[in-house]
């Protein structure tokens, strides 16, 4: 089975953060044995049996477009290359599809990178997160989805179970949509906490900084963490004009490896009470595997994860957000909570191997499908 993955995220190195997602997901499909997989992304390391078929002159693009932090953010920034690096992009990817014309399926990461897919009857996996319901309000973008998806097998797979119903109702008469989580590295189960019962508590909030990523974080949390007693310590690039308060403790981006050896381990639990479109937030995941209790807002992608109570906190007011600081800061409530969380990821969606499982799956159901016409 020879499958081209391909993707506009990608890790430079092990300490660059973006895209870290994608380099475990080819690193555990590589892992499996069962495929010779082709990678088409911005340059990393890839894994030995992997082969990179992205062009210098395309690797060399790429990496600037992860060097401006992904095509959805040049599109948030507007002017001219919110008009021509999309444009750019789909050339790019149609380049790619028709070098690779021998593949036996596709795995394209994002909804985007469907657009141009030739017209060869090739079975295809798509995945879906968050960010791929505003490309469908776009004119004309489901249209040309459709067209793309015509006259082949095709599995749409959203990374979480609340996307299912939209995508269904827009492709589900010519594709089946199946979600499927993704995995979470071994390297967060393995974490050990160590919660200090001494002053300041240390709360953690990871996420890209815009207005909507934030949400209310520094007005829910300016009377309870500007006295001493706590600290917000906050990690993320920052892609919007962000004023941030002088009491927030602001890193930057970090590592994953920054976060599991320095950070996850003592922490009180993660914060996040995003208004964005999410699909499974996969720092959600790591935290929850770690072992940490998780203080959200109460939206659709965050309720499918936490449970009230048992692995975490969903608020909807400044009140009920102060009520789960003191909750989760009593240590037997938080090593509880902790404990459930750490449990319910393994049960759940368990490592990225356990993905790879997922992926293969649907992979033989396409071509079998295909094979019987």
């Amino acid at each position: 089975m020879r499958v081209l993955l391909l993707s506009t995220s990608y890790p430079r190195d092990a300490a660059d953060w973006r895209g870290v997602f994608i380099r475990q997901m080819v690193d555990a499909l590589a892992r499996s044995g069962d495929m010779q997989l082709c990678v088409w992304a911005p340059p990393g390391e890839l894994p030995a049996s992997a082969i990179d078929v992205t062009t210098p002159a395309e690797s060399a693009w790429l990496a600037k477009l992860m060097s401006a932090d992904g095509i959805s953010h040049l599109l948030r920034q507007g002017g001219a290359n919110a008009l021509l690096a999309p444009v750019r992009l789909l050339r790019m990817l149609a380049s790619a599809y028709r070098r690779q014309a021998d593949v036996d399926i596709y795995h394209v990461n994002w909804l985007q990178c469907a657009l141009p897919l030739p017209d060869n009857g090739k079975p295809v996996l798509i995945t879906a997160l968050g960010n791929d319901f505003k490309l469908l309000r776009l004119p004309f973008v489901r249209h040309l989805l459709r067209r793309a998806m015509r006259r082949r097998r095709v599995a749409i797979c959203p990374n979480a179970e609340w996307m299912q119903a939209p995508l269904q109702a827009a492709f589900g008469d010519i594709a089946e949509v199946i979600p499927v989580s993704f995995g979470i590295d071994e390297r967060w189960y393995a974490i050990e906490r160590h919660l200090s019962t001494a002053q300041p508590k240390h709360w953690l909030a990871v996420t890209r900084l815009t207005a909507d990523k934030l949400g209310p974080l520094f007005e829910w949390s300016q009377n309870h963490f500007a006295n001493g007693t706590r600290e917000l310590h906050l990690f993320g690039p920052m892609q919007e004009s962000i004023d941030i308060p002088d009491w927030v403790h602001y890193h930057g981006a970090a590592s994953p490896q920054q976060l599991a050896s320095q950070w996850f381990p003592g922490a009180c639990g993660l914060i996040t009470l995003s208004r964005h479109a999410e699909g499974r937030p996969q720092v959600m995941l790591e935290a929850m595997a770690a072992g940490l209790p998780i203080i959200a807002s109460a939206m659709p992608a965050h309720a499918a994860l936490v449970e009230p109570g048992k692995s975490g906190m969903l608020c909807d007011s400044a009140e009920a957000y102060h009520q789960a600081l003191e909750q989760l800061e009593d240590s037997a409530t938080n090593q509880h909570l902790g404990e459930a969380a750490r449990q319910l990821a393994a049960d759940r969606f368990g490592t990225w191997d356990d993905c790879a499982h997922r992926y293969i799956k649907i992979y033989r159901r396409l071509l079998e499908r295909t094979v019987d016409g």
